[in-house]
């Protein structure tokens, strides 16, 4: 205090001499009145001064003097308490830091009272501040080794250690870890959040720490495999549940309250409901009093339907636990798959290849009867389930299975299928000449599965197909006409040398398969008809009415090719090329020579039937004059006269039949001749055709004999040509019968026709002379007296065909002849061949 008022003095002494020099005026305005309080401030006694105690500029001075001096003290104070703050806070601190240090001392001897780590991170800080016992962990006092946890870490637990540390850092997940370093010490790593930072602190545990933990460990995995089977068992779909050792119910699980048809698990415990019926529940517990489980499929009603059950119960401490699994669609499936097996196994006894199953132990599980007929194996052998290796041994010892020079290696080459994956295929030729197609299949059990097929019957047929295909390969090769095979692609797939040659095409490159189109271009030079080209296309490329296509093909060179497109049964089609040039030249020549003779042929019909014509007129003339004389009321005729006019009139009529049958023979012929139908008295047109040769039978000495049936009938036909066809054979039997012999008529009755046969005993008909008895103008005595103009026949064959029916001509050269004509009944078949 003294200090600051030796300030004020020298203060005062300083404003006072500043007045003096007159500088102070002008600053006393500007410098306000120390406040009241200063005055009444005890630390400055003497201080208040009587401003009423000086003049006008003494009172400036004082007044400039007294601001001053309260900004000095005010200045002063403030100071001084800062002073004293400072030093109070001060020794305030250094007594908290004290206290500090003793405490963290304190803390750190605690912490660090066993062989320890601390690792801190502060909020936002990648940089770790390692602290404790280092060489711990690493064997060196190095932080940079310990935070390298791999360095003494295994891989594994490392990798733990760092996610279960990122996992603090970012979210501030604790954790605890018991690990073990590379050299074989166990530690704990605990993880916390503390204060913004994380702090990782690893220590080791040995003695009763480490037995602590690994029970602590014991006892959190034993609650945590407890949580979860008590979780899973009430979550169950199957119906789990507890007894005591009373045998009453002590736990349930939903599934089992369910299957007691109760609301609730609690309900199901107390009203100690059982799932089982009473015959099953007995079972169940004799076989836990006698062993540790009980295991059996039995049937359970639920939710009012019957179904199976897997029960499974064991005996666990004093009590027991149980659980039953829902086996019906396994039930079912198991059924399914006996029956589907069975009608496998019935299946595979209907196939012609033999079947035998191995089973994973490598012996017979099953065989069908073309196994053991295959290989004569006695029935009762294949039933005590032999082995594979058993079996081979037999079949070996019997000579029936291929030779080998190693049978040893050879079996278990085979036997190699066991431990197989995919199926193998092999031949096997056997001692007797059978060849024998061989698949084994390995199945996912371990078994095999033999498949036998005697193909030895396959094997020759390839072998003369192969044989075929040869033989015809030479054959196409060595045919004159040339032969191609397209397939439904339109590409070459077989030709002949003949084919190349007639087309003058290289064989190579036909070898190249090209298509149609291109041997249409190549062929263009010697035959460009684009029309005939595209029909072959569509011959070879058509998908329906695949039909035989034959074209002619006229060549440039001249040549005349004979074509046809012929579709296979495998959609390819063959082409065959045939040069007919001879052929096509000597047909033509035919053809003209045909048409030369056909020109004459109809020449000389429309000469007939001209000369015929005019024939008819002047014979009908003479006829009607011959009767006019005849008539005795043109007055009398000597004998020479009569005689005279008898020869004219038989002359004339035997000139008007030959004309009148010349021009019916030419009026069928024009396709002119029309029937007119009606019924035909059967026995009538005999005897109508018999009266007109009754002189000739006289002149002759010949009789007729007529074998008709009383009841014979009639049937529709041309009655007037009937008559005629009649006539005419009557009269060609009678001119070739000799003297005192006789000519049989018969006609008989049949389901669709009426047979008329005509025979005669004369010399007959030569094999030469047969097949012309029925042609114009062909007569042939054979040395009999029979004289005509041979149309008789002809006109016979024409007017039966007319009808619709037929003439058959038997005949024995020396022993006579048989004319059968043969009318049908059926009226429709006789109007259209009358049309």
């Amino acid at each position: 205090m003294s200090g600051v008022i030796v300030s004020i003095r020298r203060t005062l002494l300083s404003c006072t001499t500043l007045a003096r020099d007159g500088l102070l005026g002008t600053a006393v305005a500007a410098l306000p009145i120390a406040p009241p309080a200063l005055a009444s401030d005890p630390a400055f006694p003497g201080a208040v001064i009587s401003l009423f105690d000086f003049n006008r500029q003494e009172i400036a001075v004082l007044a400039t003097a007294l601001a001053l001096l309260g900004f000095s003290v005010l200045a002063a104070i403030l100071l001084m308490r800062s002073r004293l703050r400072a030093a109070r806070s001060e020794a305030r601190l250094l007594a908290d830091i004290a206290d500090l240090q003793i405490k963290a001392d304190r803390y750190r001897a605690l912490l660090f009272a066993e062989p320890q780590v601390l690792i801190a991170w502060a909020a936002g800080s990648n940089r770790p501040q390692v602290s404790g016992d280092l060489v711990l962990l690493t064997q060196q006092d190095s932080p940079q080794r310990v935070l390298a946890f791999g360095t003494w870490l295994p891989p594994e637990p490392a990798l733990q250690l760092d996610h279960a540390v990122n996992a603090l850092r970012e979210a501030g997940e604790g954790f605890v870890l018991n690990l073990t370093t590379s050299n074989g010490h166990a530690v704990e790593a605990m993880g916390r959040a503390i204060g913004g930072q994380a702090i990782v602190r690893i220590r080791e545990l040995s003695g009763l720490r480490r037995e602590l933990a690994e029970t602590n460990l014991r006892l959190r995995a034993l609650l945590e495999e407890s949580e979860l089977l008590r979780g899973f068992a009430a979550s169950a779909p199957w119906p789990i549940w507890a007894k005591d050792d009373k045998g009453a119910l002590a736990y349930a699980n939903a599934a089992y309250a369910q299957a007691t048809e109760v609301g609730s698990v609690a309900e199901a415990i107390g009203r100690n409901l059982e799932l089982l019926d009473s015959s099953d529940r007995a079972a169940m517990e004799r076989a836990l009093g006698s062993e540790a489980a009980f295991n059996a499929r039995v049937p359970i009603v639920t939710g009012g339907a019957r179904r199976i059950y897997d029960v499974r119960a064991v005996n666990v401490g004093a009590g027991s636990v149980g659980v039953a699994i829902d086996a019906s669609e396994a039930d079912a499936l198991r059924s399914a798959l006996v029956r589907m097996a069975e009608a496998h196994r019935r299946t595979l006894d209907q196939l012609s290849s033999g079947v035998a199953v191995f089973d994973g132990q490598r012996r017979l599980a099953f065989y069908n009867d073309s196994y053991r007929r295959l290989w004569d194996l006695d029935p009762s052998f294949l039933d005590a389930h032999p082995d594979d290796s058993t079996v081979l041994d037999r079949l070996r010892a019997s000579r029936k299975l291929p030779e080998q020079a190693d049978f040893r290696a050879w079996k278990a080459k085979l036997h190699e299928a066991y431990r197989a994956i995919e199926p193998t295929k092999d031949a096997w030729y056997l001692p007797d000449g059978r060849a024998l197609s061989v698949v084994t299949t390995p199945s996912p059990e371990g078994g095999v599965t033999y498949l036998f097929d005697d193909v030895t019957e396959s094997l020759d047929l390839a072998r003369r197909f192969d044989g075929l295909i040869r033989v015809q390969r030479e054959t196409l090769d060595s045919l004159a006409e040339g032969v191609a095979v397209f397939g439904s692609n339109g590409r070459a797939q077989l030709f002949n040398p003949t084919f190349a040659r007639m087309w003058k095409l290289s064989p190579e490159a036909l070898r190249e398969a090209p298509h149609i189109d291109t041997v249409a271009a190549w062929c263009r030079p010697l035959f460009d008809d684009a029309d005939a080209w595209r029909r072959i296309r569509e011959a070879i490329t058509a998908i329906e009415n695949r039909i035989d296509l034959p074209l002619k093909l006229e060549r440039k060179d001249g040549s005349v090719l004979d074509c046809m497109s012929r579709p296979l049964p495998d959609g390819a089609t063959m082409l065959t090329f045939q040069d007919i040039t001879d052929t096509e030249n000597v047909e033509r020549a035919l053809r003209e020579s045909n048409e030369a003779l056909e020109a004459a042929g109809q020449m000389k019909i429309d000469f007939v039937h001209h000369v015929s014509y005019e024939l008819r007129a002047p014979l009908t003339t003479i006829i009607g004059f011959a009767h006019f004389l005849s008539d005795p009321s043109t007055g009398p005729l000597n004998p020479k006269q009569a005689e005279y006019l008898d020869y004219v009139t038989k002359s004339t009529n035997a000139l008007l039949a030959l004309t009148n049958n010349i021009l019916d023979l030419a009026t069928i012929d024009a396709g002119a001749m029309r029937l007119e139908l009606g019924p035909v008295d059967i026995g009538k047109a005999i005897e109508a055709a018999a009266e007109g040769i009754q002189d000739r039978l006289a002149t002759d000495r010949i009789r007729l004999k007529v074998d008709v049936a009383p009841n014979i009938g009639s049937f529709i036909g041309d009655e007037r040509r009937v008559v005629q066809v009649l006539y005419n054979l009557l009269a060609n039997a009678v001119g070739f019968s000799p003297h005192d012999s006789t000519v049989i008529v018969t006609a008989r009755r049949t389901e669709r026709s009426v047979l008329f046969t005509v025979t005669d005993s004369g010399p007959g008909i030569s094999p030469d002379v047969k097949d012309k008895v029925f042609d114009w103008f062909e007569s042939h005595s054979q040395g009999s007296r029979h004289r005509g103009a041979g149309l008789g026949l002809s006109l016979v064959r024409s007017f039966v065909e007319l009808h619709g029916g037929k003439v058959r001509v038997d005949s024995v050269v020396g022993k006579g002849t048989a004319v059968t004509c043969d009318f049908p009944i059926d009226q429709a078949a006789q109007r259209s061949a009358a049309e």
